[in-house]
Protein backbone atom coordinates (compact mmCIF):
# COMPACT_ATOMS: atom_id res chain seq x y z
CA UNK A 1 0.00 0.00 0.00
CA UNK A 2 1.04 3.37 -0.70
CA UNK A 3 1.86 6.44 2.09
CA UNK A 4 -1.43 7.85 0.81
CA UNK A 5 -3.22 4.66 1.06
CA UNK A 6 -1.89 4.21 4.73
CA UNK A 7 -2.67 7.58 5.55
CA UNK A 8 -6.63 7.56 4.45
CA UNK A 9 -6.34 3.63 5.84
CA UNK A 10 -6.01 4.92 9.16
CA UNK A 11 -8.07 8.31 8.66
CA UNK A 12 -11.11 5.42 8.49
CA UNK A 13 -10.00 3.81 11.05
CA UNK A 14 -9.13 6.77 13.63
CA UNK A 15 -12.80 8.27 12.97
CA UNK A 16 -14.92 5.17 13.21
CA UNK A 17 -12.91 4.44 16.78
CA UNK A 18 -14.05 8.20 18.47
CA UNK A 19 -17.09 8.26 16.28
CA UNK A 20 -16.48 11.08 14.78
CA UNK A 21 -19.22 10.29 11.48
CA UNK A 22 -21.87 10.00 13.87
CA UNK A 23 -23.98 12.97 13.55
CA UNK A 24 -23.25 14.20 17.30
CA UNK A 25 -20.35 13.62 19.20
CA UNK A 26 -20.07 10.72 22.06
CA UNK A 27 -22.48 12.48 24.46
CA UNK A 28 -23.06 15.67 23.24
CA UNK A 29 -25.56 17.11 21.22
CA UNK A 30 -22.88 18.83 18.80
CA UNK A 31 -21.59 17.91 15.60
CA UNK A 32 -17.72 18.08 15.34
CA UNK A 33 -17.52 21.35 13.48
CA UNK A 34 -19.67 22.92 16.40
CA UNK A 35 -17.64 20.89 19.33
CA UNK A 36 -14.29 22.36 17.87
CA UNK A 37 -15.95 26.07 17.58
CA UNK A 38 -17.35 25.71 21.30
CA UNK A 39 -13.71 24.63 22.43
CA UNK A 40 -11.93 26.96 20.65
CA UNK A 41 -13.83 29.85 22.81
CA UNK A 42 -14.00 27.64 25.93
CA UNK A 43 -9.95 27.77 25.39
CA UNK A 44 -8.81 30.99 23.87
CA UNK A 45 -11.25 32.90 25.45
CA UNK A 46 -12.54 36.36 24.23
CA UNK A 47 -11.98 36.46 20.40
CA UNK A 48 -13.55 37.45 17.04
CA UNK A 49 -15.24 34.79 14.29
CA UNK A 50 -12.50 35.64 11.95
CA UNK A 51 -9.79 34.23 15.29
CA UNK A 52 -11.36 31.20 15.02
CA UNK A 53 -11.99 30.89 10.94
CA UNK A 54 -7.90 31.40 11.13
CA UNK A 55 -7.30 28.86 13.93
CA UNK A 56 -9.42 26.38 12.61
CA UNK A 57 -9.46 26.42 8.78
CA UNK A 58 -12.70 26.41 8.85
CA UNK A 59 -15.26 28.21 6.19
CA UNK A 60 -16.38 31.51 7.47
CA UNK A 61 -20.17 30.88 6.56
CA UNK A 62 -20.29 28.01 8.61
CA UNK A 63 -18.93 29.60 11.17
CA UNK A 64 -21.04 32.32 10.89
CA UNK A 65 -23.86 29.99 11.06
CA UNK A 66 -22.40 27.90 14.25
CA UNK A 67 -21.99 31.31 16.47
CA UNK A 68 -25.42 32.63 15.36
CA UNK A 69 -27.06 29.34 16.65
CA UNK A 70 -24.83 29.41 19.66
CA UNK A 71 -26.09 33.02 20.46
CA UNK A 72 -29.61 32.09 20.12
CA UNK A 73 -29.27 29.17 22.24
CA UNK A 74 -27.35 31.38 25.01
CA UNK A 75 -24.31 29.54 24.62
CA UNK A 76 -22.42 32.79 22.98
CA UNK A 77 -22.63 36.45 23.99
CA UNK A 78 -20.83 39.05 21.96
CA UNK A 79 -19.44 42.47 22.62
CA UNK A 80 -18.50 45.54 20.27
CA UNK A 81 -14.10 45.52 20.70
CA UNK A 82 -13.09 48.70 22.03
CA UNK A 83 -10.01 49.07 19.90
CA UNK A 84 -12.29 48.09 16.57
CA UNK A 85 -15.95 49.42 16.51
CA UNK A 86 -16.37 47.19 13.69
CA UNK A 87 -15.11 43.92 15.45
CA UNK A 88 -17.14 41.74 17.23
CA UNK A 89 -15.81 39.48 20.80
CA UNK A 90 -17.47 36.36 21.26
CA UNK A 91 -17.49 34.76 24.21
CA UNK A 92 -19.20 31.48 26.05
CA UNK A 93 -22.19 32.60 28.67
CA UNK A 94 -22.13 30.82 31.84
CA UNK A 95 -24.82 28.42 30.41
CA UNK A 96 -21.77 27.76 27.48
CA UNK A 97 -19.22 26.89 30.03
CA UNK A 98 -21.31 24.57 31.30
CA UNK A 99 -22.07 22.86 28.19
CA UNK A 100 -18.59 22.79 27.27
CA UNK A 101 -17.20 21.24 30.37
CA UNK A 102 -20.09 18.43 30.27
CA UNK A 103 -18.87 17.69 26.62
CA UNK A 104 -15.41 17.74 26.82
CA UNK A 105 -15.82 15.19 30.24
CA UNK A 106 -17.82 13.10 27.96
CA UNK A 107 -15.12 13.20 25.43
CA UNK A 108 -12.15 12.47 28.05
CA UNK A 109 -14.37 9.65 29.26
CA UNK A 110 -14.91 8.02 25.98
CA UNK A 111 -11.08 8.72 25.33
CA UNK A 112 -10.61 7.23 28.38
CA UNK A 113 -12.50 3.99 27.69
CA UNK A 114 -10.73 3.75 23.98
CA UNK A 115 -7.49 3.86 25.97
CA UNK A 116 -8.29 1.59 29.18
CA UNK A 117 -6.69 -2.12 28.04
CA UNK A 118 -2.88 -0.04 26.99
CA UNK A 119 -0.46 -0.74 28.89
CA UNK A 120 1.89 2.01 30.67
CA UNK A 121 4.39 1.33 28.07
CA UNK A 122 1.97 1.15 25.34
CA UNK A 123 0.09 4.50 26.42
CA UNK A 124 4.07 6.17 26.35
CA UNK A 125 4.84 4.68 22.81
CA UNK A 126 1.23 5.99 21.49
CA UNK A 127 1.97 9.57 23.02
CA UNK A 128 5.37 9.63 21.24
CA UNK A 129 3.91 8.60 18.17
CA UNK A 130 1.65 11.26 17.94
CA UNK A 131 3.86 13.77 18.87
CA UNK A 132 6.29 12.67 16.53
CA UNK A 133 3.38 12.82 14.12
CA UNK A 134 2.09 16.48 14.83
CA UNK A 135 5.51 18.24 15.75
CA UNK A 136 8.22 16.54 13.51
CA UNK A 137 6.68 15.17 10.38
CA UNK A 138 3.39 16.68 9.13
CA UNK A 139 4.11 20.09 10.82
CA UNK A 140 7.94 20.13 11.57
CA UNK A 141 9.50 23.17 12.77
CA UNK A 142 13.05 23.85 11.47
CA UNK A 143 15.19 22.51 14.17
CA UNK A 144 18.13 24.91 15.48
CA UNK A 145 21.20 24.09 17.08
CA UNK A 146 19.63 25.44 20.41
CA UNK A 147 17.60 22.66 20.35
CA UNK A 148 19.91 19.65 20.21
CA UNK A 149 21.68 19.09 24.07
CA UNK A 150 24.35 17.01 25.31
CA UNK A 151 23.94 14.12 27.74
CA UNK A 152 25.69 11.43 29.48
CA UNK A 153 24.88 7.97 28.59
CA UNK A 154 22.01 6.63 30.25
CA UNK A 155 20.13 2.82 29.58
CA UNK A 156 19.10 1.95 26.49
CA UNK A 157 21.71 4.16 24.36
CA UNK A 158 24.48 1.83 23.87
CA UNK A 159 22.04 -0.73 21.88
CA UNK A 160 20.17 2.21 20.33
CA UNK A 161 23.59 3.29 19.19
CA UNK A 162 25.15 0.12 17.70
CA UNK A 163 21.41 -0.20 15.93
CA UNK A 164 21.60 3.10 14.58
CA UNK A 165 24.76 3.50 13.41
CA UNK A 166 24.22 0.23 11.94
CA UNK A 167 21.29 1.16 10.09
CA UNK A 168 22.66 4.69 8.77
CA UNK A 169 25.98 3.13 7.28
CA UNK A 170 24.01 0.55 5.66
CA UNK A 171 21.95 3.44 3.74
CA UNK A 172 24.38 6.09 3.25
CA UNK A 173 27.43 3.77 2.40
CA UNK A 174 26.40 0.16 1.97
CA UNK A 175 28.11 -1.46 4.78
CA UNK A 176 26.89 -5.06 5.58
CA UNK A 177 25.93 -5.98 8.90
CA UNK A 178 29.90 -6.84 10.34
CA UNK A 179 29.94 -3.03 10.69
CA UNK A 180 27.49 -3.25 13.60
CA UNK A 181 28.82 -6.70 14.45
CA UNK A 182 32.13 -4.15 15.07
CA UNK A 183 30.52 -1.28 17.23
CA UNK A 184 28.28 -3.82 19.54
CA UNK A 185 31.63 -5.41 19.97
CA UNK A 186 33.69 -1.71 20.93
CA UNK A 187 30.91 -0.86 23.48
CA UNK A 188 30.79 -4.05 24.81
CA UNK A 189 34.46 -3.48 25.68
CA UNK A 190 33.69 0.24 26.66
CA UNK A 191 30.71 -1.05 29.13
CA UNK A 192 32.85 -4.15 30.58
CA UNK A 193 35.75 -1.77 31.13
CA UNK A 194 34.71 1.23 31.99
CA UNK A 195 36.93 3.59 33.47
CA UNK A 196 35.24 7.12 34.76
CA UNK A 197 38.81 8.55 35.71
CA UNK A 198 39.56 7.65 31.68
CA UNK A 199 37.21 7.46 29.87
CA UNK A 200 33.94 9.45 29.34
CA UNK A 201 30.76 9.32 26.39
CA UNK A 202 27.89 12.28 25.36
CA UNK A 203 24.55 11.64 23.55
CA UNK A 204 23.43 14.11 21.05
CA UNK A 205 19.20 14.63 21.89
CA UNK A 206 16.87 16.36 19.61
CA UNK A 207 13.59 16.94 20.69
CA UNK A 208 14.19 13.37 23.25
CA UNK A 209 15.93 11.50 20.49
CA UNK A 210 19.32 10.30 19.71
CA UNK A 211 20.97 11.92 16.89
CA UNK A 212 24.67 11.56 17.79
CA UNK A 213 27.29 10.55 20.02
CA UNK A 214 31.00 10.67 20.52
CA UNK A 215 32.91 7.97 22.89
CA UNK A 216 36.87 9.35 24.55
CA UNK A 217 37.66 5.60 25.46
CA UNK A 218 41.36 5.12 26.93
CA UNK A 219 44.01 2.92 25.24
CA UNK A 220 47.04 0.79 26.83
CA UNK A 221 49.42 4.08 26.77
CA UNK A 222 48.00 5.75 30.16
CA UNK A 223 49.08 9.31 27.82
CA UNK A 224 46.84 8.28 24.87
CA UNK A 225 43.19 8.46 24.50
CA UNK A 226 41.02 7.24 21.72
CA UNK A 227 37.94 9.46 19.91
CA UNK A 228 35.47 6.62 18.76
CA UNK A 229 32.17 6.46 17.39
CA UNK A 230 31.66 9.64 16.27
CA UNK A 231 27.86 10.00 14.32
CA UNK A 232 25.38 12.78 13.39
CA UNK A 233 22.17 11.07 12.29
CA UNK A 234 20.39 13.00 9.41
CA UNK A 235 18.02 14.77 11.24
CA UNK A 236 20.25 17.19 13.12
CA UNK A 237 23.26 17.69 10.29
CA UNK A 238 23.66 20.79 9.53
CA UNK A 239 23.41 22.33 13.13
CA UNK A 240 27.19 21.79 14.10
CA UNK A 241 26.38 18.70 16.05
CA UNK A 242 29.43 16.89 15.47
CA UNK A 243 31.79 19.58 15.86
CA UNK A 244 29.92 19.93 19.74
CA UNK A 245 30.60 16.01 20.32
CA UNK A 246 34.42 16.39 19.01
CA UNK A 247 35.17 19.47 21.08
CA UNK A 248 33.66 18.47 24.39
CA UNK A 249 35.90 14.76 23.67
CA UNK A 250 38.78 16.85 23.41
CA UNK A 251 37.84 19.39 25.93
CA UNK A 252 37.68 16.11 28.52
CA UNK A 253 40.64 14.17 27.05
CA UNK A 254 42.59 17.30 28.18
CA UNK A 255 40.69 17.85 31.74
CA UNK A 256 42.22 13.71 32.77
CA UNK A 257 45.28 14.85 31.46
CA UNK A 258 45.89 12.97 28.00
CA UNK A 259 49.03 13.97 25.71
CA UNK A 260 47.56 13.02 22.82
CA UNK A 261 43.80 11.76 21.19
CA UNK A 262 43.85 9.52 18.61
CA UNK A 263 40.82 8.41 15.88
CA UNK A 264 40.69 5.75 13.04
CA UNK A 265 38.10 6.59 10.53
CA UNK A 266 37.57 5.70 6.42
CA UNK A 267 38.27 8.36 3.90
CA UNK A 268 34.58 7.76 2.94
CA UNK A 269 33.04 9.63 5.71
CA UNK A 270 34.16 12.98 4.14
CA UNK A 271 31.81 15.36 6.54
CA UNK A 272 33.76 13.81 9.95
CA UNK A 273 37.08 14.12 8.23
CA UNK A 274 36.21 17.83 7.94
CA UNK A 275 35.09 17.95 11.63
CA UNK A 276 38.54 16.31 12.86
CA UNK A 277 40.73 18.65 10.66
CA UNK A 278 38.87 21.79 11.63
CA UNK A 279 39.30 20.41 15.50
CA UNK A 280 43.10 20.05 14.84
CA UNK A 281 43.60 16.33 14.18
CA UNK A 282 46.59 15.83 11.69
CA UNK A 283 46.53 12.79 9.39
CA UNK A 284 48.83 10.23 9.91
CA UNK A 285 48.73 7.42 8.14
CA UNK A 286 46.58 5.59 5.66
CA UNK A 287 45.58 2.06 4.46
CA UNK A 288 43.71 -0.37 2.15
CA UNK A 289 41.41 -2.68 3.78
CA UNK A 290 38.17 -4.91 2.38
CA UNK A 291 35.56 -4.55 5.45
CA UNK A 292 32.35 -4.52 6.22
CA UNK A 293 31.66 -5.84 2.41
CA UNK A 294 33.48 -2.82 0.83
CA UNK A 295 36.90 -1.50 -0.39
CA UNK A 296 37.75 1.60 2.12
CA UNK A 297 40.60 3.39 2.96
CA UNK A 298 41.30 3.58 6.82
CA UNK A 299 43.16 6.59 8.31
CA UNK A 300 44.28 7.39 11.45
CA UNK A 301 44.63 10.56 12.60
CA UNK A 302 45.56 12.21 15.87
CA UNK A 303 45.56 15.69 17.95
CA UNK A 304 48.59 16.82 20.47
CA UNK A 305 46.58 17.61 23.33
CA UNK A 306 49.32 20.13 25.47
CA UNK A 307 49.45 22.47 22.08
Amino acid sequence: MSLVGEVRSFNRFYTREIGLLAEHLPASEFSLAEARVLYELAQAGEQTAADIIRTLGMDKAHVSRITARFRAAGLVKSRISPEHGKHKLLSLTAAGKRTFKRMNDGTEAQIETLLAPLTSENRRRLAKGMQEIQSSLLQPKPPSAADVRLRPLKVGDLGWITHRQGVLYTQEYGWDWTYEGLVAQILGIFAANFDATREDAWIAELDDQVVGSVFLMKTDDPQVAKLRLLYVDPAARGLGVGSRLVNACIERARELGYRKLTLWTNDILVSARKIYQAAGFTLQEENRHHSFGKDLVGQTWTLDLKQ
